[in-house]
Order: structure tokens, then C-alpha cells, then sequence
């Protein structure tokens, strides 16, 4: 009878999102007042205010949903919640790894913060705007998919890149590389079979090869920071297997900026390991859909407001 903390990652933001917390509890609202100086900016304000696409953009949304997040775990340690004692596992969603590892204790809030800010950075930066594309392919098999971006890859030719980006689970893979072998092999995946291939409004090409140049900025922006053992272990995105150990997850970390986010494989394991909950800690409730299409034996629930902080403390005692 094990609890899961999953964190989620961009495309949970909304304006607004974590002002609740702030104004329940004074834990919650230091976390944004750190992200704050941390990154020498307001960026509560845009949080709490907008406008929604500044906050969209990928340098404001992934320190945005991990102060979220943190903000949360704050609310739940103010009542006496003790992360070591009362959850087995962490794990989240692209960017929001970090935000597992900060309330693990990996890193600090700050160095969070400052870690994310530098990753979509150098994500928006790896690739031209333009030159790469992502596409949600829904409800085909992951070796049909596999086939789609090797043949359109082939066919575009000049080493163009196009792979799963993502096994989010419940039919649904994302596809990332080169724009016109994307868009080939969303093609070629509907002719295959798939109920849907849509093309994603992104700024970049996230989780491909093409992604490179950021793993390379982020092994030299991890080097920097102070790295502890987290007090619980954390799920890897890229190896579905559960480290302590602080260069290992480091390691993780920069090959998930070029490699799959395998949450489906996740929350199997979670599933095979004994866990029976999975707390999203943060904005909004996607994460928590996702578990139930993977494995609808595992229960869910989020903890992103002050009533739901209120009775995520309930029910985990």
C-alpha cells in the first residue's frame, strides 16, 4: 500500500494557477517569492495575472509549474506532512522531474528555478523556429508509430530526425524531430491506422536528437549546482528505474532534454512496485488522467489548491 507524488510538465500551466495556495498558507507564498529572486524577476505576477502566452512560453512555464508544484509540497510539510515518511516513490512528467527532485531535496528551489530557466532556454534555442515540429499521434500501436518516423525519416532524407517523443499512455504517443518528416510521418501514421494525427502547437522539436545542443547546456548547468540525495527515490523519464544516487539522476537529466518521456512504463511500474496512489502535486489534472487510462487499478488524485491540500492531508494521515 504505497503513495506515489507525480509532477506534472508543460501544458498543465494556466493563468492563475497556485494562488490559492499563496493565500492559504505563508509556506506556499515564500516558494513564489523565492522563484522570484531566484530568477531576478515577478514572475508571480505572470503567473497570477498573465497574459496566458507569455506564460505559455517555454522559459516562463517550466519554473512556473515547478513553484506550483513546490508551493503545494510547502502547504502539505506546513501541516506536518512528511514527504520521507509518507511517500515511497517521485516522479515527474519532462520538466517536471525537477520539480520532484526540488521537493525531494536533490536541489534546492532556487537552483530549480535557475535550472529550469536555462533549459527552455536552450530548448527554444536548439533548433531554428520553424525547422522542427511535434505531432500527438493517437491510437496506434508504439511499433507501427516507430516504423512511421524511421520510413519518413529515410524519406526526407539528409539525416533528418523524427522519433517518439513521448509514451504518455492510453493510445497516445508523441512524435519530434525535423518538421517535414513529422508531418510525413503523421501522415503515414493515419494511413496506418491511427484515429488521430494532430500536429502540436510547440516552439521546438522537445525530447529529439535534435535537442543536443541543450543536453550539452544542461550537463554544464548541473555540473554547477549543489546535488544531494533526494530522501525519497525518484522514477527517472528516461529509465523508468528509481535512483539515489545524486550523479546518476544527474545523468538523467540531460539525457531526458534528447530522449523519451516513458510515462506509461512509469506508472506500470508503479503499478508492478506496490503502489496504489499517485498524488499530482500542482496544476491542474493531467497526470492524473493518464494513470487512470494506464492501469485503472491505481487511485488518483490531485493536490493543486487549499481544499485539496486539505484533504490530500486526510486521507495520507
Amino acid at each position: 500500500m504505497a503513495v506515489a507524488f507525480t509532477f506534472p510538465g508543460q501544458g498543465s500551466q494556466a493563468v492563475g494557477m497556485g494562488k490559492d495556495l499563496a493565500d492559504a498558507f505563508p509556506e506556499a507564498r515564500r516558494i513564489f517569492q523565492e522563484v522570484d529572486d531566484a530568477l531576478g524577476e515577478n514572475l508571480s505576477k505572470l503567473i497570477w495575472e498573465g497574459p496566458e502566452e507569455t506564460l505559455t512560453l517555454t522559459a516562463n512555464a517550466q519554473p512556473a509549474l515547478m513553484a506550483v508544484s513546490l508551493a503545494a509540497i510547502r502547504a502539505l510539510e506546513a501541516r506536518g506532512f512528511s514527504l520521507k515518511d509518507k511517500v515511497a516513490y517521485v516522479a515527474g512528467h519532462s520538466l517536471g522531474e525537477y520539480s520532484a527532485l526540488a521537493a525531494a531535496g536533490f536541489i534546492s528551489v532556487a537552483d530549480a528555478a535557475r535550472l529550469l530557466r536555462i533549459r527552455g532556454n536552450a530548448m527554444q534555442a536548439a533548433v531554428p523556429a520553424g525547422e522542427g515540429a511535434m505531432a500527438a499521434i493517437i491510437g496506434l500501436e508504439q511499433a507501427d508509430v516507430e516504423a512511421a518516423c524511421a520510413e519518413a525519416a529515410q524519406e526526407v532524407g539528409k539525416g533528418s530526425v523524427c522519433q517518439i517523443a513521448n509514451d504518455n499512455g492510453g493510445g497516445q504517443l508523441v512524435i519530434s524531430g525535423a518538421k517535414a518528416a513529422v508531418e510525413l510521418a503523421a501522415k503515414l501514421c493515419t494511413e496506418k491506422g491511427a484515429k488521430r494525427a494532430l500536429m502540436l502547437q510547440v516552439s521546438a522539436p522537445f525530447h529529439s536528437a535534435l535537442m543536443a545542443p541543450a543536453a550539452n547546456v544542461m550537463r554544464e548547468a548541473l555540473a554547477g549546482v549543489t546535488k544531494n540525495a533526494p530522501v525519497v527515490p525518484v522514477v527517472s523519464n528516461v529509465s523508468v528505474a528509481p535512483s539515489s544516487d545524486p550523479d546518476e539522476i544527474a545523468r538523467r537529466l540531460v539525457e531526458q532534454v534528447i530522449g523519451r518521456v516513458r510515462w506509461r512504463e512509469t506508472v506500470e511500474w508503479f503499478g508492478a512496485n506496490g503502489v496504489t496512489t499517485l498524488y499530482e502535486i500542482g496544476a491542474g489534472k493531467v497526470l492524473s488522467g493518464l494513470a487512470r487510462r494506464i492501469n485503472r487499478d491505481i487511485a488518483t488524485a490531485s493536490v493543486g489548491s487549499a481544499a485539496e491540500v486539505e484533504a490530500a492531508l486526510a486521507a495520507l494521515g
